[in-house]
């Protein structure tokens, strides 16, 4: 076996060549400084020993302190059938952390539209902005965010065509003023929620291009296509196009974070994301497991596992920053979405307020 310790520096990127509503603005938030945004992902981990019901509520916890730490927004992802993450339910994730907060913005990353119909969607959605005015996010997946059995029990036993694009359309004209639809959606109309396009493949981008959307390129877990993505993206890119809501491309990166006091005790705490990667190479998955002081791995699970975590940030908060810097300068983000796991809810919400405050200050 080898023992691997302190994957992912954000180093593997190669550089090549090459905002709310129907308003051309798409929600972007003001920096304080010169550098991008930060946002947060939250696919509500589950650790081991801990029950799932307080997982729940950590996620409205760091939901709070996210936005004391000055996050732009947080995002909750969609799982299904799955024993690591507890974010199945993403619209009421998104309504607990909106009440528990004042400011921050509260998006899905994302709705898999594959598993539900664009009008309950609008419906979710369209109460929540309602609720909450301009705090809200939709953020679209065409992947169905689990395995194919438990896909096909998400749509009754329908295995359909893939009617990504003409689902997009169809939300577009539920959040707006449902002109001549014969199926009407009261709570959504005129709420105009705006909408993002995820993706890990040029075949997203080209989806967000086409439709004059920003784009969220999912690099904390697929990277191996963000160049290609990323240019196909911002060359194709149809601000003339009727869904626009950009004048420019918009891109926001997704990366994994683990920041602490010291780079030693930042790497071992990132094991336990090392730990969670090595069972998906196994086959094997499950709750977060406590750190270790060395990973053992074969061979082609350190590939893989080095692979998947390419796009990371790990080290003392200005190691981060320094890193999170060169992701910006080679993917030319203009917002970042961190992700981050660790045993401890303590510890990953601090990782995040280390991040926040040295990105700030530096």
């Amino acid at each position: 076996m080898t023992s691997v310790v302190g994957y992912g520096t954000g180093n593997s990127i190669e550089e090549q060549d090459p905002v709310d509503g129907r308003r051309k603005d798409h929600t972007v938030v003001a920096t304080q400084n010169s550098r991008v945004n930060l946002s947060a992902l939250d696919l509500v981990p589950i650790i081991q020993d801990r029950p799932v019901a307080q997982c729940v509520r950590d996620a409205t916890t760091l939901a709070q302190r996210l936005e004391a730490a000055g996050y732009a927004r947080v995002w909750y992802a969609e799982h299904h059938n799955s024993e690591s993450f507890a974010s199945s339910a993403t619209a009421l994730l998104m309504g607990q952390a909106l009440a528990a907060t004042s400011t921050i913005r509260v998006g899905s990353g994302g709705i898999m539209l594959p598993n539900h119909v664009p009008l309950t969607v609008a419906e979710s959605f369209g109460t929540l902005e309602n609720l909450y005015p301009g705090r809200v996010d939709l953020g679209l997946g065409r992947a169905p965010g689990t395995d194919m059995r438990t896909a096909l029990a998400l749509r009754r036993g329908q295995g359909g065509h893939d009617t990504f694009r003409q689902d997009i359309h169809q939300l577009e004209r539920y959040f707006g003023g449902q002109n001549g639809e014969p199926i009407r959606a009261a709570v959504a109309r005129d709420t105009n929620v705006p909408l993002w396009i995820l993706g890990s493949s040029t075949d997203g981008a080209l989806v967000a291009a086409s439709l004059g959307l920003p784009y969220v390129f999912a690099s904390h877990f697929a990277p191996a296509m963000i160049m290609q993505a990323l240019e196909v993206y911002r060359t194709s890119f149809d601000a003339s196009a009727p869904t626009a809501t950009l004048d420019e491309p918009y891109v926001m990166i997704a990366a994994n974070v683990l920041a602490a006091d010291t780079e030693a005790e930042a790497r071992r705490q990132f094991t336990t994301h090392q730990l969670l990667v090595r069972g998906m190479a196994r086959n094997n998955r499950g709750p977060l497991q406590p750190p270790v002081d060395e990973v053992d791995v074969t061979p082609a699970e350190a590939a893989f596992v080095e692979q998947h975590l390419a796009v990371s940030a790990v080290g003392a908060p200005h190691q981060v920053v320094e890193q999170l810097d060169q992701i910006v300068e080679v993917t030319r983000a203009d917002e970042l979405m961190l992700n981050s796991y660790a045993f401890d809810p303590e510890v990953r919400a601090r990782s995040f307020e280390l991040t926040a405050k040295a990105w700030s200050e530096s």
